[in-house]
């Protein structure tokens, strides 16, 4: 299943922290990557924090994931996850072919 991550920074994280916790942060998130558990990551535009595409079993494999990394396990970061899949009313356009 496919699942997406958005990440919400939920509370200002002090630069003595984001030295501490950033280099943990980033191999965690590019050993998701690696295992095949995110299929791609974006930059938010539009506030600090992320989006991730996933590839989970369930809403709940995906939730671990990301509850694992450091800067949600310390409480900066939150993540809205979604299950997504094909546009399915877009068969109804190939209907009889």
């Amino acid at each position: 299943m496919k699942v997406l991550a958005v990440a919400t920074i939920v509370k200002p994280i002090p630069d003595e922290q984001k030295m501490q916790i950033m280099p943990s942060e980033v191999p965690a998130t590019l050993k998701l990557y690696l295992d095949g558990k995110i299929e791609q990551f974006w930059f938010r535009q539009d506030a600090p924090g992320v989006i991730f595409l996933m590839n989970a079993e369930s809403i709940d494999e995906a939730r671990d994931a990301v509850e694992a990394l450091p800067l949600t396990a310390g409480g900066y970061a939150k993540y809205e996850l979604m299950h997504v899949g094909p546009l399915a009313p877009l068969g109804l356009l190939i209907q009889g072919k």
